[in-house]
């Protein structure tokens, strides 16, 4: 016969699941909300169960383009992803022998983590502005017309707006990137390398197909990461706005439920990215392990 489980088993039990239903309940009730009828509030309970709301939603909300901003935020993170992997990948494996500064530069990278958000965000709108007084000086000195009268700032989407996420994402890769190093088999490179394999070969067939899962890892968070930014775009993003902004914009404005269509459509995006990753993972290692049996 089991034992009876003791009364700390419960409790610590109850508090568990008071931590999820305080974790995920906002979600939840959001998304519940979101499938209200056409005359529902913002609040329970339901008037009725239809998709009103998201059909509205498809249609627009207000004068915001949202599905632009969708467009922008998918753009902007998906290029975040890349570097993020790439920079991550890289610097991961540089690390892995001493060179001048290194302890240096490992401080700088992790420091942009407790710096405030909202500082960063200033700090390179504010870098921004002084690189535009810069170009029009030069161009007023050189007598360049068109940087006179058309050139307006070099901030954008793609220039401060994803230097200042990327300062938020590649922190976490490279602490990913440093972590796998720090354990990863060297003793598996020299057999390569016994075996007459090139540096290439080595990284290709030996290092990358062990490293790959925690490279999705870091892909991931890149995007993820990118993806609900808001504190450290809001100053440096320019004249347009990602996908979180305009949530934040409205949140002011739009008083019925297809503000929570649009949190629930922005949630299941990256639900399933992180389930693509996870499948394209499984297939991954389906294909890796066919072809060792054939290779047999």
């Amino acid at each position: 016969m089991s034992e009876a489980r003791p009364r700390s088993f419960w409790i610590l039990a109850a508090i568990f699941a008071l931590f999820v239903l305080f974790l995920y309940g906002p979600t939840l009730t959001i998304m519940v909300l979101s499938f209200q009828g056409p005359d529902g509030g913002l609040t329970f309970p339901m008037n009725g169960l239809s998709l009103t709301w998201y059909t509205r939603l498809w249609e627009g909300v207000g004068v915001v383009d949202i599905w632009a901003a969708f467009r922008r935020s998918v753009r902007l993170g998906l290029l975040v992803m890349v570097l993020t992997t790439i920079i991550a990948l890289l610097a991961g494996y540089a690390f892995r022998r001493r060179f001048p500064g290194q302890g240096l530069l490992f401080q700088l990278t992790v420091a942009s983590l407790i710096v405030p958000s909202i500082v960063v965000s200033l700090g390179i709108a504010l870098e921004f502005r002084l690189l535009d007084d810069a170009i029009k000086a030069w161009g007023d000195a050189h007598g360049i017309a068109w940087i006179a009268e058309s050139y307006t700032t070099a901030m954008g989407l793609f220039t401060s707006g994803l230097g200042a996420q990327l300062t938020w994402t590649l922190p976490f890769g490279l602490l990913i990137m440093f972590a796998v190093f720090n354990r990863f088999p060297g003793e598996l490179e020299e057999a390569g390398r016994d075996l007459g394999a090139s540096p290439w070969q080595v990284f290709r067939h030996v290092v990358l197909p062990l490293i790959g899962p925690s490279l999705v890892g870091v892909a991931l968070f890149g995007f993820t990461l990118s993806w609900d930014e808001i504190a450290r775009s809001s100053q440096a993003i320019g004249d347009v706005n990602t996908l979180p902004l305009e949530l934040q914009g409205l949140t002011t404005t739009v008083t019925t439920p297809e503000i929570y269509a649009l949190g629930t459509l922005t949630t299941g995006v990256s639900v399933l990215v992180i389930a693509f990753a996870f499948m394209l993972f499984v297939a991954v290692r389906r294909w890796q392990g066919q072809r060792a049996l054939k290779a047999r």
